[in-house]
């Protein structure tokens, strides 16, 4: 009895930590990567010819919860350019985990990376 009693929290517990985990905005054709690019564009900034979509890079450098099942997260989208050298974009925008689009995306480009990578 005691065996599948361990078991099944052991069973339970990641789907626990899965539940309270913040929402998954990182992919390269989600919300802020993609409305990152519109912004791009619009500003006239790049275009579809010279981007390397394959290699769009999303990391998600902070998530704080503003409220129930909203997030406030921070992108910084990596958009590989034919010149070779990347254009960089922090974003911020809210989300839940049904929605990554909970509000609209602030866009800032990264002109300079000062110091060490």
């Amino acid at each position: 009895m005691k065996l599948i009693t361990i078991g099944a929290v052991l069973f339970l517990c990641p789907a626990l930590v899965v539940a309270d985990s913040t929402p998954d905005c990182t992919g390269k054709g989600g919300y802020p990567a993609s409305m990152a690019f519109v912004y791009l564009k619009n500003a006239g900034l790049t275009d579809n010819i010279k981007t390397y979509f394959e290699g769009i890079t999303v990391t998600r450098l902070a998530s704080e919860k503003v409220g129930k099942d909203l997030y406030r997260q921070v992108h910084l989208v990596r958009f590989p350019q034919g010149s070779g050298e990347p254009l960089e974009v922090i974003t911020v925008n809210d989300a839940s985990h049904e929605e990554c689009s909970m509000s609209g995306v602030e866009v800032f480009v990264v002109a300079r990376r000062l110091g060490e990578p």
